[in-house]
């Protein structure tokens, strides 16, 4: 019974969350609204004994994209007003586009409901280890059979966080840039000044 209640919850806020990430004025907001469809995703792979999947949700999606987005959203320049006349503007383009991905999605389904598409069934090589675990299992399949997939992947990771960096670095004539050597050199006797102010006069600088 608890299971079925969990279920109903979690599907419910995830559902929730995705809509309120699309519907949000906000982009600070949207993702936050996206962290929570994370976790509440996260939540259903662990009913269903998916664990590692809902490990990685919370670990890759959560605490690394989903936060990398919002420091990108944050630290960039945004004109909302500027944002919600452009979405105005470019309205029919995306809502072509979603009428074309709904056709596509419709057309997929009649084709596989009519048999014209047949799903590719198990060959046995990727069959899972005898008394291991779910995470020991894909561990074993990971690092073997497509390990230069999951090395693409990261590389693809990297190549994000490197894209967050480019986008939000900027150079500013009036901060100085930091001496690492200077500041090593530096005595302590220089880097403090001890003072005795008497009571009540504070200290002048």
């Amino acid at each position: 019974m608890i299971q079925v209640i969990a279920f109903y919850l979690f599907a419910t806020l995830c559902i929730a969350a995705g809509a309120l990430t699309i519907l949000a004025r906000n982009p600070v907001h949207s993702v936050l609204w996206l962290i929570v469809a994370f976790f509440n995703a996260a939540g259903l792979m662990v009913l269903v004994g998916a664990e590692f999947i809902a490990m990685l949700l919370v670990i890759v999606y959560v605490g690394a994209v989903a936060v990398l987005f919002l420091f990108v959203v944050m630290m960039l320049d945004i004109d909302f007003a500027e944002l919600r006349a452009g979405f105005i503007r470019n309205f029919p383009l995306g809502f072509a586009l979603a009428l074309v991905l709904l056709m596509e999605l419709v057309l997929g389904i009649g084709a596989y409901r009519a048999g014209a598409l047949k799903l590719g069934t198990p060959d046995g090589t990727a069959a899972p280890l005898a008394g291991a675990n779910n995470i020991e299992a894909i561990g074993a399949l990971l690092y073997s059979r497509y390990l230069f997939l999951f090395e693409a992947a990261g590389l693809v990771l990297l190549v994000a966080m490197i894209g967050a960096i480019v986008l939000t670095h900027r150079q500013r004539s009036d901060v100085r840039g930091q001496n690492i050597a200077k500041q090593n050199a530096r005595r302590p006797d220089e880097a403090t000044h001890n003072v005795k102010p008497e009571v009540g006069k504070g200290v002048s600088l």
